[in-house]
């Protein structure tokens, strides 16, 4: 999962500076039939940003269930941190962002709300069938 992340966060330019035209062209032909003018392409990178970020939430608190769902969000931001981090050092085709950090973060914690919501399922599950 981290790897992955890596080698988009790290890539020497924008991961989807191929594709920029024809999605663009594709958001202007949805906008003239009927999509909302707010689903603009930053609308779309910012969602990828937080899908991005949502297994590594559901990995992070299946790997370590005694942690809050908050501190698998701290972690989620130390590692979008380093990663902005790196864009801003390292990589002069790329952008940090202050944005990635917050919808990165926003899928980390996701991802670990629903992980919980699995994982105290699977309790009451549990306990409901050792009381029979």
């Amino acid at each position: 999962m981290l790897g992955s992340l890596a080698l988009i966060a790290y890539w020497p330019t924008p991961v989807d500076q191929p594709v920029h035209s024809q999605i663009t062209s594709i958001l202007n032909f949805l906008h003239r039939h009927g999509i909302p003018a707010d689903f603009t392409y930053r609308f779309m990178e910012a969602s990828a940003n937080v899908a991005l970020f949502v297994p590594f939430g559901l990995i992070c608190t299946f790997a370590f269930p005694k942690w809050p769902w908050w501190g698998v969000g701290a972690s989620g931001l130390l590692i979008s941190g380093c990663m902005e981090l790196g864009q801003l050092l390292f990589l002069y085709g790329r952008f940090a962002s202050p944005t990635d950090l917050a919808t990165n973060t926003a899928g980390t914690v996701v991802g670990a709300i629903i992980a919980v919501a699995v994982l105290k399922r699977r309790q009451l599950r549990t306990a409901r069938t050792q009381t029979k």
